[in-house]
């Protein structure tokens, strides 16, 4: 069963990876729901305001301020998909350990 964690660990470290990636390019597909209606919102704000010929500034910090939110979150989950891997980890090999210590092998 280990094995199996770690493995489906490691895919969601790596699905997280591209997800940021992909956020700090500009994507907007990693986003979630309120964090995609957050940025519409922004970006339908500073277009109002620069076709009445006044500046964008206010909508540009929105989503500057909700891209960093973003990435934050999803540097969250990947440090804690990192740690619940090590912790996984040190579990097998202390099993392994533990076995191999009784004359298991």
């Amino acid at each position: 069963m280990g094995n199996a964690d770690i493995r489906r660990l490691d895919r969601e470290i790596l699905a997280t990876t591209k997800k940021l990636e992909a956020v700090r390019r500009g994507e907007w597909w990693p986003l979630n729901g309120s964090e995609r209606r957050a940025m519409a919102r922004a970006l339908a704000g500073g277009s109002y305001q620069i076709a009445r010929g006044r500046s964008a500034g206010r909508a540009e910090r929105r989503m500057d301020t909700t891209t960093e939110a973003i990435e934050l979150r999803l540097t969250a989950e990947l440090t804690a998909f990192q740690a619940e891997r090590q912790r996984l980890m040190n579990e097998t090999a202390k099993t392994k350990a533990a076995k191999k210590a009784s004359g298991w092998f």
